[in-house]
């Protein structure tokens, strides 16, 4: 990174995020001027403390020096504490703020961005790149604050004790500077390396959570073990290559101080023997030489601090900062339904990172109150024209109109409003069952939950649980039968009462006593609605008004059950097939 660069992003930084805090960063201000100034008393007062006591022993000095040595001790402790409390609050802040938005940008993010992205990668922003961003607000301009400061007070102490020692030390400060700036580089890209191999390791945990029983019924417990080992030893090391890249500070400046010790000896020597300082003011400037080497290098090190969080800041910016395409546009009018019918116009659709587009020219008209089907082979474009009619993608050519109203010329609140999706993986949230079916219509009245969940035949299995609807399902339904589940979806989407219902292949998962309770309680859902399904099984479909079937992108016919028997080769195939199964 270059130094351009980091000071685009930390301005970026600063005007976003930090600004606002202004206030609080005054207040740490002003409390660092009197931790300088404490530090600088304390190595000030050893002057007239050897030169009193010691030397001239006046027993007033005896007591009131060693006084205001503790009250400089004190108001430097104060200070330091107080402004800690206010640095540390808006680091906190910021990183929420940065986690806020990372997490509205997700929720708002394009379907086809988020299929292309791990969840992991988003995670370690989240957790991983915000933390070192924190770092840098707080701990960073808080030692940047308090130790320049500390520097300045220290070094003007010194050189009003002695003009040459106070050179001689001083010109030890750009060898430092000249090593924080090589090492802030390198820590730079040694953090972006250690963020990937964090959001590798999220993302493997996530995996292994997930597949924990077909881990163990294929017996790869030890291949995952394996591999957990190789990524977390692949985070270790970046890790520690980032602590090693800090520590090699460490040698150069204790040699620094070494020297600086050393001449120091040599050139007070010379100096107290010539009569030009006294050995008060020996001990004065020894004592501002010694507090001024934590602070210097403190300051030595914040530029690594502000490349590492540079670095983290921009992993984030390039969530925060990719643009939306399907996004609400307020000026929109609202979609007016009548009959709920559904046209696509020469529809065309390909996947980021393809070269073949997955539908091709697509014309189709679905009557209002209508169930239509589409079949055919994995990757023929069934699920492709269910995604884009809730816009999850927008089309690359061609328009799709409901009523007669192109659906990106209308408010997208609007449109997903009319929609309800019933798909074979089935989303659940680690809630109760109750919280899961009204996350629907959260103002639903029991009557209309109770309803909801007898046309969907899932009140029975929910009343002889325990807690009947205040059961807790655990992470995405882990505790239900696959059946329930998607009766739980099911009597979801009635509680929407939207007037066009999509369907993805909702019963393909599911053994044959489940399929038919769940078949009977879609009959529920879908009855006078406006129905699109993908089917599986396509003994599910025979009654459908019209059947789409596709093949490589395109639809090849469509028609009923019947005329699609006796007419077309691709659709007799495929239920032959299923016949012999």
């Amino acid at each position: 990174m270059k130094i351009q660069e980091l000071l685009f992003i930390l301005k970026r930084l600063y005007r976003e995020y930090v600004k606002k805090h202004i206030n609080r960063i005054l207040i740490a201000l002003v409390l660092s001027i009197i931790v300088a100034a404490s530090t600088s008393g304390i190595a000030w007062l050893l002057d007239p403390a050897v030169k009193k006591i010691f030397i001239e022993q006046d027993s007033v000095f005896a007591w009131t020096i060693p006084l205001l040595i503790i009250i400089a001790f004190t108001s430097k402790g104060l200070s330091l504490y107080l402004a800690r409390i206010n640095i540390i609050r808006v680091g906190e802040e910021v990183a929420g703020a940065i986690q806020k938005k990372v997490a509205t940008n997700i929720l708002l993010s394009d379907i086809q961005v988020l299929d292309n992205r791990h969840s992991g990668k988003y995670i370690s922003n989240v957790m991983y790149d915000t933390h070192h961003v924190k770092n840098l607000v707080s701990t960073g301009v808080l030692n940047l604050m308090k130790d320049s400061f500390s520097v300045i007070a220290l070094v003007s102490l010194m050189f009003y004790q002695n003009w040459k020692l106070a050179l001689f030390a001083i010109l030890m400060m750009p060898l430092a500077g000249g090593l924080a700036k090589s090492l802030g580089k390198r820590i730079g890209k040694a953090t972006s390396k250690a963020g990937e191999s964090s959001g590798n390791l999220v993302s493997f945990l996530s995996e292994i959570l997930k597949g924990s029983k077909m881990i163990r019924i294929y017996q790869k417990e030890d291949y995952e073990t394996k591999k957990s080992v190789e990524v977390i030893d692949d985070l270790v090391e970046k890790n520690i290559k980032i602590g090693s890249i800090v520590i090699r500070a460490t040698p150069i400046m204790e040699a620094l101080t070494g020297f600086m010790i050393a001449g120091f000896i040599i050139f007070s020597g010379k100096l107290i023997a010539t009569g030009e300082i006294g050995i008060n003011n020996f001990f004065s400037f020894l004592a501002a030489m010694m507090l001024a080497y934590q602070p210097i290098r403190s300051l030595a090190t914040i530029n690594m601090a502000a490349y590492q969080g540079a670095a983290a800041f921009k992993r984030v910016s390039n969530i925060i900062d990719k643009k939306i395409q399907i996004v609400e546009n307020i000026k929109n009018p609202k979609l007016n339904l009548s009959n709920s019918d559904i046209k696509f116009e020469n529809v065309s659709f390909k996947y980021e990172n393809t070269d073949e587009k997955a539908i091709k020219n697509i014309n189709l008209e679905i009557k209002g109150n209508t169930m239509a089907a589409f079949v055919g082979h994995s990757g023929a474009g069934k699920s492709t024209i269910i995604n884009l009619l809730p816009r999850f993608y927008d089309p690359e050519d061609g328009s799709i109109k409901v009523d007669g109203q192109d659906i990106r010329k209308v408010s997208l609140y609007s449109l997903r409003k009319n929609l309800s999706l019933v798909s074979q993986d089935v989303i659940l949230f680690d809630d109760t069952i109750k919280n899961n079916i009204l996350y629907a219509k959260n103002n639903a009245t029991k009557n209309e939950l109770d309803r909801a969940c007898q046309y969907a035949a899932a009140d029975e299995f929910i009343k002889k649980l325990p807690q009947g609807y205040d059961t807790l399902i655990g992470e995405n339904g882990v505790r239900l039968s696959g059946g329930q589940k998607q009766r739980i979806s099911i009597a979801r989407a009635i509680l929407k009462e939207s007037p066009i219902i999509l369907l993805d292949e909702a019963t393909s998962s599911l053994d044959a006593d489940s399929e038919e309770v769940v078949q009977n309680a879609i009959i529920n859902l879908t009855k006078n609605k406006t129905t699109l399904v993908i089917a599986h099984r396509l003994s599910t479909i025979h009654n459908a008004d019209k059947i789409f079937v596709l093949k490589n992108g395109k639809i090849i016919d469509s028609g009923k059950h019947d005329f699609l028997i006796s007419k077309c080769e691709e659709y007799k195939s495929l239920y032959q097939k299923q016949l012999k199964k």
